[in-house]
């Protein structure tokens, strides 16, 4: 079974480590990277921050995944079968997989993670919905039975879209609130070495078997060729950069703007361009459950207070690294790239002025959570907090660190929208992208458009690309009207490492199992 990839995907600046860094950089089996943010929450099937997901495909593993052109391939899988029906999927796990802790992974440690794992996920809930059972064969064989044909059955358990389907012990399914961090994946987590808003450590899992392919983004081999991977947190992106080119850090996920030129003129560093469904897409996200966003017609004024090209000027991205314009919920570039419903995206304060007041607003404080570390996310949020005063809301900004935004935007009552930016493989379909996947589900935001359901399923059981192009248009139009949130633009974040490194596979996914240190 293979899809194309559009199917599926269709603060203070905290000091350099004093010494530690600087070694763990130069030293050949030790690599030093800072990537997007600090990792917060370390439960695998917990939430759907990047840096989450991120983190733990370098220390856990599923048992399909995606490789480069976007095909669903066996990872922890060996072999698996599929009735002529299609209604019942048999697969055996392959030999050598053990956890970090030396216990082999049985076909009931699958089966526990993926009951625990499905009913946090849009796609997992939706394959559940059509399973009739998920059963343990034999030690290494899981058979899962369903109640009617369901298409994506290996897209869903290949998915590189958080939620992951990570496979745990089954000893920790039944955690609420998992701390340990015991995959079968390539790296190991150094619990004990592990210094909250510092550095986070992983070694090479000396017992890891690889699969015999070639490594192809998220599927094929992962070998891992450096002893030590060390995640250091700095948040100030000025500092971050310093130490990239000082030489005390190997990688950097995310470069900033204005300190392009000068990584490019040193020799000894390599920046990395992405475009396409390796891009970025920024929302803002909005809170349906909290007034005045509970009402949609206040949502729908704020289509005509984003100026998409205001707030990607507001960053300092330099032109080249990002879309003009781009007003589809699926990316643009994309082939479920779409404008239907988007006649109301127009920057237009005078409408949204006679639209807030038609729609009833009577005041009512909106919270804007901000993150002052992020230029990313703060300027755009910025900007649109102008307008919205411009036209008569009346905002309530609030400054916080990431892991603190993560925590609030839980609370009901506690925000209003803040501004986000997340990677294109999710945001390009309408099973994946956040705010549409999570429509009508216990997720923060808490949108609803009862509509979308039968759309989405309709967009599952399409034939053809047409079919589900078409269904794609539907479902945005639905969008368009709910609101769940506001596109500020669509853009690529530039990556910088060290010349020292050779291996990186070009992705908005940082990937360390085949990276050499020279």
């Amino acid at each position: 079974m293979q899809t194309t990839k559009w199917l599926l995907l269709a603060g203070l600046a905290l000091p350099l480590l004093a010494g530690f860094g600087a070694r763990s950089a130069t030293a050949a089996g030790n690599l030093t990277a800072v990537l997007e943010s600090e990792v917060v929450f370390i439960d695998p099937h917990s939430t759907t921050a990047n840096i989450t997901r991120t983190f733990h495909f370098m220390t856990h593993d599923t048992l399909f995944a995606m490789d480069g052109a976007g095909n669903i391939q066996p990872q922890m899988v060996d072999t698996y079968k599929i009735s002529d029906d299609r209604l019942v999927y048999s697969f055996t796990l392959r030999d050598g997989l053990s956890f970090h802790d030396g216990a082999a992974v049985t076909a009931n440690d699958v089966v526990a993670s993926l009951k625990r794992w499905a009913p946090k996920d849009a796609l997992g809930r939706m394959l559940m919905a059509a399973t009739a059972s998920l059963e343990v064969t034999d030690p290494k064989t899981v058979t899962l039975k369903l109640k009617e044909p369901f298409p994506l059955v290996l897209q869903v358990l290949g998915k590189p879209n958080a939620i992951v389907p990570f496979i745990i012990p089954a000893r920790l399914a039944g955690e609420e609130k998992i701390t340990d961090v015991t995959g079968s994946g390539p790296f190991i987590f150094r619990k004990e070495l592990w210094r909250t808003g510092d550095v986070m450590v992983l070694d090479r899992n000396q017992a890891y078997v690889p699969r015999k392919e070639k490594p192809d983004f998220l599927a094929g081999g992962k070998v891992v060729k450096i002893d030590r991977l060390t995640l250091r947190s700095i948040p100030e992106v000025g500092t971050a950069a310093t130490a990239l080119l000082a030489g005390e850090i190997d990688y950097l996920q995310y470069v900033p703007w204005d300190w392009l030129d000068k990584l490019k003129k040193d020799k000894n560093i390599r920046l990395m361009s992405l475009g396409g469904l390796d891009q970025f897409q920024g929302n803002f996200r909005i809170n349906h459950a909290n007034p005045p966003f509970d009402n949609p017609a206040i949502r729908r004024v704020l289509w005509k207070l984003v100026d998409q090209q205001a707030m990607l000027d507001s960053i300092g991205i330099p032109k080249g690294f990002y879309v003009p314009s781009c007003t589809s919920y699926w990316m643009c570039g994309t082939p479920l790239e779409s404008k239907a419903g988007a006649e109301v995206f127009r920057y237009d304060l005078d409408a949204a002025r006679a639209e807030l007041k038609a729609a009833g607003y009577k005041g009512e404080k909106v919270v804007v959570m901000e993150l002052p570390t992020s230029a990313t996310s703060l300027n755009p949020a910025l900007v649109l907090v102008e307008a919205m005063k411009k036209v008569g809301f009346t905002v309530d900004e609030q400054a916080m660190d990431w892991a603190t935004l993560l925590q609030r935007r839980t609370k009901k009552d506690l925000w209003g929208l803040f501004a986000v930016y997340s990677n294109g493989v999710d945001m390009s379909n309408p099973l994946t992208h956040f705010y549409v996947a999570a429509n009508c589900a216990e997720f923060a935001g808490w949108s609803c458009a009862p509509e979308a359901k039968a759309l989405v399923a309709d967009f599952v059981k399409a034939d053809t690309p047409a079919q589900r192009k078409a269904v794609a248009d539907r479902i945005q139009a639905v969008m368009y009207e709910n609101t769940p949130s506001v596109m500020w633009g669509q853009f690529t974040v530039p990556t910088g490492y060290r010349g020292t490194l050779s291996g990186i596979i070009e992705s908005s996914f940082p990937m360390f199992w085949q990276v050499e240190k020279n």
